[in-house]
């Protein structure tokens, strides 16, 4: 199998762009670009920037959409829409840049507990909307398992599995660092075939870090080989600083082989 290592930084949103051209020096294929803060797809200035930095360095691009403030298993039934909205915005204009956007799905808010099926039907509907809305775009909206907070949704593999078996245009991120927290890398794992987006970091498995690969706790030797052998496609390194980019794709070209 061929892995493409890309590299994103979600605590750079606020940042100005000029980090992203080390991104390519240090030897990355790829960036992931956190589509919030400064990096919104939707402002026209901010696409403009971030379209020149990628024909100026030549990487290539996916996208993760914006999640600041929303829920897409909301029960108050405006912000639901407008969680949809953004998400379904940020994938009209990723269109032009990718074929890939990373969501997050969404959470149990204090109403949501008495009725957490209600909750997971909303998620599922606003995915079957997403999904049409990304396959007419040519984009697959990949949902991404998360960290170890109670009411999130999507924490076990059986969960995002089910969640969108079965939803045109909606496929799966699975993030390493996220199932560490957990304690279900290898759960996860077993499902790697089935995914069809990856996010890479370490942590001490309490919460989510972002640390360099090979800084916490996760067995990356191990996990790299089941990944090299099972999937394809691009492997988002996630970290604070292009140090720790340096670090971590040194480690992948050694475990991810």
């Amino acid at each position: 199998m061929s892995l493409a290592p890309y590299f994103s930084a979600s605590s750079k949103v606020w940042e100005s762009r000029d980090w992203v051209y080390g991104i390519e020096e240090i030897g990355y294929t790829g960036w992931e670009i956190v589509a919030d803060g400064k990096y919104r797809l939707d402002n026209p200035e901010n696409f403009a920037a971030v379209r020149e930095n990628l024909e100026s360095t030549g990487l290539r691009a996916t996208v993760h959409a914006p999640y600041s403030d929303l829920n897409l298993a909301s029960l108050n039934y405006p912000i639901w829409r407008e969680s949809i909205r953004q998400t379904c915005c940020c994938i009209h204009h990723a269109a032009e840049l990718t074929d890939r956007v990373t969501v997050h799905p969404g959470f149990v808010s204090p109403v949501g507990r008495l009725v957490p099926e209600k909750v997971w039907e909303m998620q599922k509907t606003a995915l079957v909307e997403i999904g049409k809305y990304a396959e007419d775009h040519g984009v697959l909206a990949c949902v991404e398992n998360m960290i170890s907070i109670k009411d999130f949704l999507c924490r076990y593999p059986e969960e995002v599995l089910g969640l969108t078996e079965g939803i045109a245009g909606i496929g799966i991120t699975l993030d390493v660092g996220h199932a560490n927290t957990n304690g279900l890398v290898d759960a996860f794992l077993a499902h790697v075939r089935e995914v069809d987006h990856l996010h890479i970091h370490d942590n001490h498995g309490q919460s989510d870090e972002h640390l360099a690969l090979g800084d916490g706790t996760i067995a990356w030797e191990k996990a790299g080989r089941i990944i090299a052998r099972d999937y394809s496609g691009p492997a988002v390194i996630e970290g604070r600083n292009l140090e720790e980019a340096k670090r971590s794709l040194a480690a992948f070209r050694k475990w991810f082989v």
